[in-house]
């Protein structure tokens, strides 16, 4: 059996989500960028896709690529820090299960052996990978930095619209270069 199929048949927390287990990745060891993100949402769950949802439109604007070319598995692996819907909380989703990022990741990335660039989305996966993790605005800051190996980016959820507004660099600066990144990755 396969990383994957471990992966799919996992129900190691089937009986603390509100849905039961149904964990949705997208790997392929070949992959060259690697999206670390949350957990799948609601509408992901339903439909077995990740990204399918109002989020997904928007990272794939960020990263200006199209559903075609987001979900094909030799371009980027999506490996969340959960693989199943944690639930509503009072302001969103609950956090992703420690224990899924503790089960699965250190299996996951020794796998992938052909990536290029790694995308942390959100305080979850900056916190997991980000040794010296401050702020998710700090971490965004440093993209710099860390380019073109890894980039940490917000939750591209319409609830950090508003960080989006505070901090204008972000699409002016930040977005173009990582777009830049991205087509040479694909085109390589």
């Amino acid at each position: 059996m396969n990383i994957v199929d471990k992966i799919t048949a996992c129900r190691l927390c089937d009986n603390h989500l509100p849905l039961g287990a149904r964990p949705i990745i997208q790997f392929s060891p070949v992959a060259k960028i690697l999206i670390s993100g949350q957990a799948p949402s609601l509408k992901v769950h339903e439909t077995g896709r990740l990204f399918s949802d109002q989020s997904g439109e928007t990272l794939r604007s960020w990263l200006g690529v199209n559903e075609m070319q987001f979900y094909d598995p030799s371009i980027f692996a999506i490996v969340p820090m959960a693989f199943c819907y944690p639930g509503k909380g009072k302001s969103g989703d609950l956090p992703p299960p420690k224990i899924c990022a503790q089960t699965w990741q250190p299996s996951l990335k020794p796998l992938l052996y052909d990536v290029k660039l790694h995308i942390l989305l959100g305080q979850y996966s900056q916190r997991y990978f980000c040794k010296s993790f401050k702020s998710v605005t700090y971490q965004v800051s440093q993209w710099e930095s860390t380019l073109p190996h890894s980039i940490a980016l917000p939750h591209p959820s319409p609830r950090n619209q508003p960080w989006q507004t505070k901090n204008p660099w972000f699409k002016k600066e930040l977005i173009p270069e990582l777009q830049v990144q991205i087509k040479k990755l694909i085109n390589s």
